[in-house]
C-alpha cells in the first residue's frame, strides 16, 4: 500500500509532505466549540503559545517555545490547545510542529482571535506600565 501524501502548511506556502506513522487526533472545523476555544486561551502559558504562533506565522516545535513551566506541564498545554481546535499538530521526523489553525477559528468565529490577541497585548502593555486593571479605582 503506498503512502498518499498529505499537503502541509509550512509557514505562508504549503509543501507535501509524507504523512508520519505517528498521527494525533484533532477535532474537525464542525466540532471546534466556542466554549472549548475560550477555556484553551484562558490560562496564561496557553496564551502565550497562541501569540507566538500569531506573532511568527509559522510551524514551531515545542521547545521554540521559552515557557516557564515543566515539560509534562508543556505537553499539557499543547495538548489543550490541539484538542480544542485552536492549534494543529504534526510529526515530522521526531519534532512536534505546532500550527495556528487560523482559518478554522476565523471561520467559526469571525474576529474572536484577533480580538483576544489584540486584548492579550493591551493587557501586557497595561503590565509592563504598572496599570492596574480597574484603571486605577478602588473597590
Amino acid at each position: 500500500m503506498r503512502a498518499s501524501r498529505t499537503p502541509v502548511r509550512r509557514g505562508a506556502a504549503m509543501t507535501t509532505a509524507a504523512p508520519s506513522p505517528r498521527v494525533l487526533d484533532h477535532p474537525s472545523r464542525d466540532d471546534i466549540r466556542l466554549e472549548g476555544v475560550l477555556h484553551a486561551l484562558s490560562d496564561p502559558q496557553r496564551l502565550l503559545i497562541v501569540r507566538e504562533l500569531a506573532r511568527r506565522a509559522a510551524e514551531l516545535t515545542c521547545s521554540d517555545f521559552e515557557l516557564p513551566v515543566t515539560k509534562s506541564t508543556s505537553t499539557h498545554h499543547f495538548r489543550v490547545l490541539r484538542e480544542a481546535g485552536v492549534i494543529q499538530q504534526i510529526y515530522r521526523g521526531t519534532a512536534k510542529l505546532n500550527a495556528l489553525r487560523r482559518p478554522d477559528l476565523d471561520t467559526l468565529f469571525p474576529g474572536l482571535l484577533d480580538s483576544v490577541l489584540l486584548a492579550a497585548t493591551r493587557q501586557e502593555e497595561r503590565s509592563a506600565r504598572g496599570d492596574s486593571p480597574s484603571g486605577g479605582r478602588v473597590g
